[in-house]
């Protein structure tokens, strides 16, 4: 499979960021790692070859992102306004330079978002935001309350990025419509920890109107063999 690897200083992140592509061409998708992973996580995982065949055959391609959880949700040490700050500076690194960079490669329209675990949140999360740019998101093994993170803190960064919190509030006929448009899967194991947080979001998105795919799957299923089981089934669409 073709394989590229990027990197350029962010200017909104104002350091140096790196990532990988895989594939020609196909609909984009754009992968998190799990908590403060690397771009690398997926690939050292072998998650690429569990979709080589779509790969090769140009059905997608992948962008493998490179996380900042480490400067933002997880760095205890700094105010929590400040890691809510930091996540939307790597939001704005997505929107501004992943994402030109993707249709520049390639033109095809159809987005995707992909995450396991922590990486399920920023998948989610993104889409819920930008409804109108993702055709398709996939969380498994997701968390959706950003709230735990924030030690009772609050302002409108961690607000908006908490899907929890600012899907029951939406009432904009133009978002709602891109978010009813919007294919959500929520993947998670009927024994992992998570699946409440999955079963929540979930109800919250159909109280709005909001179509979702819940799927439980048996066991913990909080891990890579797991996940690599539903990427093959999901990114193609397939149920």
């Amino acid at each position: 499979m073709k394989r590229e690897y990027h990197s350029w200083y962010s200017p909104a992140l104002g350091q140096e960021m790196e990532l990988l592509v895989f594939g020609h061409a196909g609909a984009r998708v754009l992968i998190f790692p799990t908590s403060k992973g690397r771009f690398y996580e997926w690939e050292d995982r072998q998650m690429m070859e569990t979709v080589r065949h779509q790969l090769d055959q140009g059905w997608v391609q992948i962008y493998c992102v490179d996380s900042v959880d480490a400067e933002s949700w997880y760095a205890y040490w700094k105010h929590p306004g400040e890691r809510a700050w930091r996540h939307v500076q790597y939001e704005n690194y997505l929107l501004q330079e992943v994402l030109p960079l993707s249709t520049k490669l390639n033109p095809n329209p159809f987005l995707m978002t992909v995450g396991a675990s922590f990486g399920a949140y920023h998948a989610v999360n993104f889409a819920l935001r930008h409804p109108e740019l993702v055709g398709r998101t996939i969380g498994m093994s997701g968390i959706y309350d950003i709230s735990r993170w924030m030690e009772g803190y609050s302002d409108d960064n961690v607000y908006f990025n908490n899907p929890v919190a600012y899907i029951p509030n939406e009432h904009d006929n133009g978002r709602l419509a891109a978010l009813r448009n919007l294919d959500i899967i929520l993947a998670v194991g009927y024994e992992d920890g998570l699946r409440g947080s999955s079963e929540h979001l979930s109800n919250l998105l159909w109280d709005k109107g909001i179509g979702n795919a819940l799927r439980l799957w048996d066991g913990w299923a909080h891990d890579w063999p797991w996940w690599k089981q539903m990427l093959s089934i999901y990114i193609s669409g397939h149920d």
